[in-house]
């Protein structure tokens, strides 16, 4: 059904579902207290750190950070959208979500093409699968063959052949009356715009259905099978699938092993089946794109600990150098990252094929660790014996750490960068602490050559510099944590300052927390969820709140005083040089004039 879910129907049903019961049956959680206790699905470990609160209705880890209600517990461990979270609870209660605006034509027709598009991509991968059994599919077999993947792995990753044909797919598809405009849509069909013709994406190649972490097809890979151009081609973004977010093999990896505790990226995704037919099943690969933030935070919920593989050459380590820039703010206690470089020439494929499954464990085993790939590039082509060298290497290292969330693992760094330069702890703590207020030049990077003395910007993959949170940011980290202190808030808003971006989203928090629909933070993220402002909200409240609960409520009033000082700046500075200027003149202020000036300027320098 089309149109937005009302907000008080999500509060009511929040209301209504137990959290402990929803987390229970997929968590083994044990009575603790007023609280239960468990394993957390997020990341692994061996002594439980995540609770369940029944007063609260709230769930939390202090390992990892994951945390909120039923509805965010659903969206993350069984990666639904929003809507389908909420769907999900509410058919636990028997009851019908309402949409809001649902009999718009145009929702209902936005509605009906996404579910065509979810049932033909299904219906694809069957006919993809079918094809490959036919004599059509002999050479795509014969193929598979020689690269040595048994039937029952390609079944498990449900490998297929598209066949050398301009039409077939889509014949078949519309014999089932799925319009060709959906197939478009979802990337199965080419217009050609010079004489609008269509023909099938893929054809002659094998294919290999992409997977999210439900099982559910959302895209497809194609290795051709003769000379032609490109050799591995991806489905298109579409309304189910994004590149920048999705990982092949990750819900096959899963199926092999519930517990894993580290995952291996790769680059392509017959190296993921090659290493899977060897026995190696804890690999994933991207599609086409470097590693960014939101793979690795999907990740680092199930793993520990993430082996990046590259080849050895020139353009391995350059995409090395962009995965350690992304890892480098994710890497909070307890989690690790590592690198492995294959000898130049071979990539996983043929590596294991050539030396077996053992050795290539043992290179996954022995790979290396973060830090140790950060010291060896930012010496890479410098003299240490030399002053000036050994300088530049501490800064760009200085820089990279200070990419690191506090923690074990930075103070480390840092206690190891001291040893290798001669120069006191203290020092780079001091520089750093410089960087972040803004007070010197921003340091250059270890990892990315490109990006000299020039903060890292939010986009894809990319993650931004941690520093300062503004001050309205810090009243919007206030409000997630404490949403009932909008009641210390002036009704007017004249108190906002000029030029702060996060004043239209505060703006926007204080209107929907007045509403008084919105009784916890987790609820003002889903209302977020999926836009700019959501993933703004979702980086603060990640960000650890220093300031003790019982002093909360005296921090926003004082925020908010300030805000007003600052605004009242401009007209008292008028009025102390009004004044000024009559003494100037030689007229005599009276006491209440030589009072109120005094107060003036004790108020501006304040």
């Amino acid at each position: 059904m089309a149109g937005q879910i009302p907000q008080r129907f999500i509060d009511d049903l929040l209301a209504r579902v137990d959290v402990v019961e929803v987390v229970g049956e997929r968590v083994q959680l044990k009575k603790a207290g007023r609280n239960h206790a468990g394993l957390c699905p997020f990341h692994q470990e061996k002594t439980p750190s995540f609770t369940v609160s029944a007063d609260k209705q709230f769930y939390h880890c202090f390992g990892c950070g994951a945390h909120g209600n039923a509805l965010r517990f659903l969206m993350e461990y069984d990666n639904l959208p929003f809507p389908e979270a909420v769907e999900q609870l509410a058919s636990r209660l028997g009851l019908d979500v309402p949409r809001e605006g649902a009999d718009d034509p145009r929702a209902q027709a936005r509605e009906r093409r996404r579910q065509e598009g979810i049932n033909l991509l299904e219906i694809s991968a069957s006919f993809f699968r079918e094809r490959l059994k036919m004599p059509e599919g002999q050479g795509a077999r014969h193929y598979l063959a020689e690269r040595g993947l048994s039937p029952e792995i390609q079944a498990a990753f449900g490998i297929g052949y598209a066949p050398d044909e301009w039409g077939s797919l889509k014949r078949h598809l519309s014999a089932r009356e799925i319009p060709e405009a959906v197939q478009i849509e979802y990337g199965l069909l080419v217009h050609r715009e010079e004489n609008g013709r269509t023909y099938d994406r893929f054809r002659d190649r094998v294919i290999f259905p992409i997977r999210d972490v439900r099982g559910r097809t959302i895209a497809f890979g194609g290795r051709v099978l003769g000379d032609a151009k490109p050799k591995y081609l991806n489905s298109p973004e579409t309304p189910v699938f994004h590149k920048g977010r999705e990982l092949y093999g990750l819900f096959e990896a899963r199926q092999a092993n519930t517990r894993l505790e580290r995952l291996v990226i790769v680059e392509g995704y017959m190296d993921v089946v090659a290493l899977a037919q060897f026995g190696i099943r804890n690999v994933v690969a991207t599609l086409g794109t470097s590693t960014s933030e939101d793979h690795l935070s999907r990740l680092f919920r199930m793993v520990d600990e993430v082996v990046f593989c590259f080849d050895g050459d020139r353009a391995g380590r350059q995409a090395a150098s962009r995965a350690l820039e992304v890892v480098l703010p994710l890497m909070i206690d307890g989690r690790q990252a590592r690198f492995l470089f294959l000898p130049e020439g071979e990539d996983p494929d043929t590596l294991v094929r050539r030396e077996g499954a053992e050795a290539f464990v043992d290179r996954i085993t022995c790979a290396s660790p973060l830090s140790e790939l950060l010291f060896d590039q930012a010496a890479r082509g410098r003299d240490l014996a030399r002053i000036e060298d050994r300088e530049r290497y501490a800064s760009q290292v200085l820089a990279a750490i200070g990419e690191l969330p506090e923690g074990l693992l930075k103070s480390m760094m840092l206690n190891e960068l001291s040893r290798r330069t001669g120069v006191e702890r203290s020092r780079f703590e001091a520089l750093m602490a410089r960087a972040e207020q803004g007070a010197g030049q921003p340091v250059e990077s270890a990892v990315l050559p490109a990006s000299k003395a020039s903060p890292v910007v939010k986009g894809a993959g990319a993650v931004t510099r941690p520093g300062r949170v503004g001050l309205v940011a810090r009243i919007l980290q206030l409000l997630l944590h404490e949403p009932i202190l909008v009641e210390r808030l002036p009704e007017a808003d004249d108190w906002y300052p000029g030029g702060d971006p996060d004043v239209p989203l505060c703006r926007e928090v204080v209107r929907l927390l007045r509403a008084g629909r919105y009784r916890s933070g987790q609820v003002l993220l889903a209302h977020f969820h999926g836009s700019d402002q959501g993933r703004r909200l979702a980086t603060l409240v990640k960000r650890e709140m220093l300031i003790p609960r019982d002093a909360r409520a005296r921090e926003l009033d004082g925020l908010v005083e300030h805000f007003r000082r600052h605004q009242m700046r401009p007209s008292c500075q008028e009025q102390i040089d009004a004044l000024l200027a009559r003494q100037r003149s030689g007229e005599r202020l009276s006491p209440e004039e030589r009072q109120r000036l005094m107060a003036l300027l004790t108020e501006l320098g304040s």
